[in-house]
């Protein structure tokens, strides 16, 4: 790819959020081309820069969040800082909050603020519950969202035993993709009606459309689905995990008959468990039996031949070498943790026509920028 800038090049981003969603939003839009400045507490910065994994100093995950972005570190609540900021705020294309509702108009930089200033600010504010309503207040992470929505209701695994979900879904889903998205649209309003926009992300609103399936059996007969008794939950035999003989898994999404057809024949379920009538639990239990029987591997050849949608559960590591993504070249974008330490950055999915192909690989130091951009 030819040098390119990226398709946001000339937007610039005032970044007040810490820890994921905000930075990962914004992570987007320095990819590419937006100028993206970091705004740090003295001293102290985003949270996310003295979390674990750290190597030779660095906090990995914040590196990764934040490639090619500036920092400048300053005193919001200092009146002086506030004068510094100024011009800043008058040139700035978008502002990204994350505080409580509340905290930016107590620091006069909430939108109506800001607006007076700069009348086509697109402004997000992304918080748990939104900016308004009775939960507006309360103080939550991803593990409340989702258990607040319902989502966490639908497959937690057993009483004795519940599972934590490895995916930050609220987070990213709920508040990192609904920021990008809206600002993409609001930078499209401002092209057409010359106007900025105000945009308040609720992350836990943002769950719903996750549930998609769980409301339209709810609302359409009173079915609510409870936990993993859905077919998309764990409630059915095509659409379930089952372990191998040497304590792998195998995740078998078999839903359309074609595909079940096949699957079907492949491990040789007998066939009066086939047709299934209803007896989701037995047809499970009878599969649990036949896959145990054989190695991850020697059904990993097995379901090759067949084409059934299913395949063994890889580990994160064995993902990351997988030779199809090394021959999609997903991890060839890079972040400079030292000199002698380099490790691919966060495979985006951003068509690389987008992308500013001269980012810088390193991440922002706190308030390396302060000289540049504030005096």
């Amino acid at each position: 790819m030819a040098n390119f800038n990226g398709i946001l090049s000339g937007i610039k981003v005032l970044d007040f959020s810490t820890l994921l969603p905000g930075p990962l939003a914004t992570l987007f839009l320095a990819e590419t081309g937006a100028e993206v400045i970091k705004v740090e507490r003295p001293g102290i910065g985003d949270e996310m820069r003295y979390k674990s994994p750290e190597i030779e100093g660095t906090n990995v995950s914040f590196a990764l969040l934040n490639r090619g972005k500036k920092s400048i570190e300053i005193d919001l609540k200092d009146k002086k800082s506030f004068k510094k900021i100024y011009p800043i705020l008058k040139k700035t294309d978008v502002i990204v909050e994350q505080f409580r509702p509340g905290v930016m108009k107590r620091l006069n930089l909430d939108y109506q603020s800001i607006k007076k200033i700069n009348p086509k600010i697109i402004y997000v504010s992304i918080s748990g519950y939104g900016q308004d309503g009775p939960k507006s207040q309360i103080a939550g992470h991803d593990l409340n969202y989702i258990s607040t929505t319902g989502l966490l209701s639908l497959s937690m695994g057993h009483k004795e035993n519940p599972v934590v979900p490895p995916a930050l879904i609220a987070d990213i889903g709920g508040g990192s993709y609904p920021t990008l998205i809206n600002i993409l649209l609001a930078l499209r309003k401002r092209d057409l009606e010359k106007k900025g926009s105000y945009i308040d992300v609720s992350m836990s609103e943002g769950l719903f459309p996750f549930m998609f399936w769980g409301l339209a059996k709810g609302f359409s007969n009173n079915g609510w689905p409870s936990n993993s008794d859905y077919y998309l939950s764990g409630g059915s035999p095509r659409y379930n995990i089952y372990k191998t003989k040497d304590e792998g898994f195998i995740a078998a999404a078999p839903i359309e008959d074609r595909f079940w057809e096949k699957f079907c024949k492949a491990i040789d379920l007998p066939e009066k468990y086939v047709s299934q009538l209803n007896e989701d639990l037995k047809v499970i239990k009878k599969i649990k039996k036949i896959i145990s029987q054989k190695n991850k591997k020697e059904w990993q050849v097995i379901f090759d031949k067949a084409d059934c949608c299913c395949c063994v559960v890889k580990s994160l590591q064995e993902a990351t070498k997988d030779n199809h993504f090394k021959f999609r070249k997903i991890f060839n974008r890079h972040v400079n943790l030292s000199e002698k330490c380099v490790i691919p950055s966060i495979p985006l999915p951003i068509s690389k026509q987008f992308l500013n192909s001269n980012l810088s690989d390193n991440y922002p130091i706190l308030g390396e920028n302060n000289k540049k951009i504030l005096d």
